[in-house]
């Protein structure tokens, strides 16, 4: 890709696409010349951290289910996302394995039941871990951003949490939020 900094909207990734079975990150980059990919990292049932727990309404240790994922564009790291759900939801589904979901996670949640009607996300910027600067190929002195994502039902129940993290440097939020 041409330009270095990548605009990123959360919006493609929190309603089912109608009628597409596709990768949604691979189609937006295809769309800006780019080639996207992701690979699954892990998949499994963990116990909630407290930020998890609090995001998702669970007590501390509870099990949940989590997806790791490395967010790769043109082939290099550019987001890491843990994406939990509630083990009431997730348990002996898709959304606890490895393998891709046709249409993703979002759709997979409104087949099951769980459309998303809200989200909230909250972001800071912050020096990563070792372990998330040495993934995302970054140097001592380069910031991440943290977005922390929960996606509500229409019980206003917590379905999905989100936990990203990206490179300050290389990234830009947008957000467009429908008024009335």
């Amino acid at each position: 890709m041409s330009d270095s900094t990548w605009t990123s909207a959360s919006m493609p990734y929190l309603a089912p696409q109608e009628g597409k079975q596709g990768d949604v990150w691979a189609a937006e980059a295809a769309r800006k010349g780019g080639r996207g990919g992701q690979r699954i990292v892990y998949a499994g049932e963990v116990g909630a951290s407290k930020e998890v727990a609090g995001l998702l309404g669970v007590e501390v240790g509870e099990a949940v289910v989590v997806r790791r994922r490395v967010i790769e564009l043109d082939g290099t790291p550019c987001e890491l996302t843990d994406s939990y759900y509630p083990v009431a939801i997730a348990r002996g589904t898709r959304l606890a394995g490895r393998g891709k979901i046709p249409g993703g996670a979002v759709a997979l949640l409104a087949e099951l039941g769980y459309r998303g009607v809200r989200v909230r996300e909250d972001v800071a910027a912050g020096m990563p871990s070792p372990e998330e600067r040495d993934v995302l190929q970054l140097g001592s002195d380069e910031p991440v951003l943290r977005i922390s994502r929960v996606t509500f039902d229409d019980g206003d129940r917590a379905v999905q949490a989100d936990l990203i993290v990206m490179p300050g440097h290389r990234q830009r939020l947008r957000y467009e939020v429908r008024v009335g």
